[in-house]
């Protein structure tokens, strides 16, 4: 059964929500940044980056980098900027853009439904990057930034979802990425209906957030060996319909062939597939077909069935054929996670740009995946197996700072 905390949220005020709420800074292109908190007195961007054009700054991810976070949170608080409710609720959260709408429920996961495996993972996470997270949380003790988490759904969720929709919203805007926001408090009733529901779903995935619920889960455990059992128990999840989410795949973009000319390269992938150019460049059309570009040229590749164990959660997908029979052997790419050579490109990056990137020579080859289903991803988490890293990209992203939760409350 999964656990749903209901929370006091900290959240913007009616008037400047649109004002506050930020994509994460590390979105936005420095000229981008610099403007947005330069002209916005109200961004969250201020308490993320306390230090922004400053000549003297303290070490990132350094507990005086992170005290002075909590105090850009405590004055946006004295300010009014920040308020916080009264009693705890859930919240409903929607997202819509030109082409679909996401519907969740904004909520507290539970750190020991994350221990017990009824939250299920499908990612690795890196050690020093669990700890710079964790140290975080203890200094600022504040959650900002929602972890993405799927469910199967039921008629009865669905049914209350639709009954807090027909109410106007706490939250209405829209932002310049051409997406509108729309935020409503739960009341108790629902709120605690909500709860009982989740008591009968046999388990959640996380589908973005793994370093951010880890290193949750690790403050927790720290406090709870303190003898504060309940302390950050749980932490900031926004749940989405598993059939709701968008997983798109991460391009695979390598500076170099390895010493090799591009004849000797493509003469090694005849032995791992079907390999055919094609006129125009263009994504995969199925599972197990990757398509290749080096030279202005688009090549694409159908793995051979042999190489495929159709039954292996991890070893049937194609970022890990693409691993095991290229990247490593051919081009010598030994660790996708701290590899100079490789960077990945999400599956919403503009087909064009990423070509362009290897027709200026900042990289020799690109190669694009075909998407994953989030049977495939569940599949891999119920085996509690890890993807290759940055195997999928899963949308909706949220913005930052429209309900942060107090994980000392």
């Amino acid at each position: 059964m999964a656990i749903l905390h209901p929370f006091r949220a900290i959240r913007p005020v009616r008037d400047k929500v649109h004002l506050v709420a930020t994509r994460p800074y590390y979105s936005y292109k420095s000229n981008v940044l610099k403007a947005k908190i330069e002209d916005n007195p109200f961004t969250l961007l201020h308490i993320i980056n306390p230090e922004f054009n400053k000549a003297l700054k303290s070490k990132a991810n350094s507990p005086e980098r992170f005290a002075l976070v909590k105090k850009g949170y405590e004055s946006f608080q004295e300010k009014g900027i920040l308020i916080q409710d009264a009693e705890p609720h859930l919240y409903l959260y929607r997202q819509t853009s030109s082409d679909r709408s996401y519907t969740g429920i904004i909520g507290g996961a539970d750190a020991e439904d994350y221990l017990n495996d009824v939250i299920k993972k499908h990612e690795a996470t890196l050690t020093a990057r669990e700890a710079v997270f964790t140290e975080y949380l203890e200094v600022v003790g504040l959650n900002a930034e929602p972890v993405l988490m799927s469910y199967q759904g039921n008629e009865r969720i669905n049914a209350l979802i639709a009954a807090v929709l027909v109410d106007r919203p706490e939250y209405e805007f829209s932002t310049t990425d051409l997406n509108k926001h729309e935020l409503w408090i739960i009341d108790q009733a629902k709120t605690e209906a909500l709860i009982q529901c989740f008591l009968q779903i046999p388990a959640t995935y996380i589908a973005d957030g793994h370093h951010r619920s880890a290193s949750s889960v690790a403050y927790y455990l720290q406090e709870k060996s303190k003898g504060a059992k309940e302390k950050g128990r749980k932490f900031l999840s926004y749940y989405v319909q598993e059939e709701d989410l968008k997983i798109l795949e991460f391009q695979r973009l390598v500076r170099h062939l390895n010493g090799q000319s591009s004849e000797v390269f493509l003469k090694q992938l005849e032995k791992w597939g079907t390999l055919e150019e094609l006129r125009t460049p263009r994504k995969p059309q199925r599972k197990h077909e990757i398509t290749i570009y080096l030279n202005k040229t688009c090549y694409s590749l159908i793995f051979y069935d042999s190489l495929i164990q159709k039954d292996h959660p991890t070893l049937s997908l194609d970022a890990e054929l693409l691993t095991q029979w290229i990247l490593q052997p051919i081009l010598k790419i030994k660790d996708l996670k701290t590899s100079q050579d490789i960077s990945f490109v999400p599956g919403n990056t503009p087909f064009n740009e990423v070509l362009n990137q290897v027709n200026d020579g900042t990289f020799s080859v690109a190669f694009f995946l075909y998407p994953l289903t989030m049977d495939e991803v569940k599949k891999v988490a119920d085996h509690g197996m890890y993807m290759p890293p940055k195997s999928t990209w899963v949308e909706p992203k949220l913005r930052s700072g429209l309900t942060i939760m107090n994980l000392n409350d």
